[in-house]
């Protein structure tokens, strides 16, 4: 599993990519002391005098990319000594050399300034929204009551920890409850909704007695949400669980959203639970139909997974087989599981544009201490 994780993050790492904020490879770092000493190596190697001393002039934009003022002020004078510097002969530079190499170095070390202010400010900035993101939604913990948990969040967005998607697990006087959903758009437009409907849950996972009433709660609180602003119409598909103290049956509700995945020991299947219509259509009005009971038997896992991940296409168009992947990974421990599942979404689709959201739940009395 180690190896999964690390995989996987390095491919987070290069999907971010040092052009939108990720720090610079070690070849940017190295290219204008290697610049440096190529020059004077194949000045000091040739027999006759060459006219590479232009080359010098491109010392100080490149340190801009990584170095900070000072380093890239000492590179510009080591580039402005080279010229001067007899035995490389760089053909004699005149005066008007001298001042443009002066003059590209005192303004890459000015972009130099500009460019650390900027990302000690952009450094902050993030610090601070990744505080708030992950505050908003924190990784799930590894048990909530008599149920272990994984979970893998992946927004689509470029720099976000929180998307359009949601999830959560908590336990209350009722039993544990989990939801998982997809708000209307993705990306940070969303959060806003995501927070409403993650605080509505935790409220209610203290107040309702069953799940059919907490799904009820969440659909009022979009449609209040959605009344505050016109032609807001904010809706949202999730499908809600609901883990007895004895954990041997599980309920459901589906309001729009797919149904989760059974693993039970080699076999892989949907549960039969019958949709809803989506949070935020006016359910709490109605109320939705009784919840789906299903039993669960020990070592049953449940997997639930986002429209990112159900609707993935490859280059051919064709779907993620979600449920045919799975059954490679049936013997796989639960905290693994999702790390696996994503490894194998992004082989099969190497271009996921949607968040994506997967859980993984596993009804366990705890073990005795």
């Amino acid at each position: 599993m180690v190896r999964v994780r690390g995989w996987v993050v390095r491919r987070e790492q290069d999907r971010r990519g040092w052009l939108r904020g990720a720090p610079p490879p070690r070849w940017v770092r190295v290219l204008p002391v290697l610049l440096v000493a190529g020059v004077c190596a194949a000045t000091l190697a040739s027999d006759e005098p060459l006219d590479i001393g232009f080359l010098l002039g491109a010392i100080p934009p490149l340190a801009v990319l990584s170095y900070g003022p000072w380093a890239t002020a000492l590179l510009g004078g080591a580039a402005l000594a080279l010229l001067n510097i007899p035995a490389f002969q760089l053909n004699r530079p005149g005066s008007t050399d001298l001042l443009t190499l002066s003059f590209v170095s005192v303004l890459s070390v000015f972009v130099s300034f500009v460019r650390s202010r900027r990302d000690a400010q952009l450094d902050l900035e993030r610090t601070v929204a990744e505080a708030a993101q992950r505050a908003l939604m924190p990784p799930v913990p590894e048990r909530v009551g008599q149920v272990r948990c994984a979970g893998l969040y992946r927004a689509a967005q470029r720099g976000t920890l929180v998307g359009g998607d949601f999830f959560d697990v908590r336990a209350g006087p009722y039993g544990v409850r989990a939801v998982l959903g997809d708000v209307q758009g993705h990306g940070l437009s969303a959060v806003a909704t995501v927070a409403s409907v993650l605080g509505a849950f935790r409220e209610a996972v203290l107040d309702e007695p069953d799940v059919e009433s907490v799904a009820a709660r969440l659909d009022r609180r979009l449609v209040v949400d959605s009344a505050r602003t016109e032609h807001a119409e904010l809706f949202a598909t999730a499908v809600l669980l609901e883990f007895r103290p004895d954990t041997r049956t599980v309920r459901l509700v589906s309001c729009g959203h797919p149904a989760p995945v059974l693993l039970r020991g080699g076999t892989v299947a949907e549960l039969p639970v019958k949709p809803w219509t989506p949070l935020g259509l006016g359910l709490a009005d109605t109320r939705p139909q009784a919840g789906a009971a299903v039993p669960l038997l020990p070592g049953d896992r449940l997997l639930l997974a986002s429209d990112g991940v159900l609707e993935a296409r490859n280059a051919a168009g064709d779907f993620y087989p979600l449920e045919e992947r799975l059954a490679a990974f049936a013997d796989a421990d639960a905290g693994a599981l999702p790390g696996l599942v994503w490894a194998d979404l992004v082989t099969f689709c190497p271009e996921v544009r949607d968040d994506v959201t997967m859980l993984v739940l596993e009804p366990r009395p705890a073990e005795p201490r």
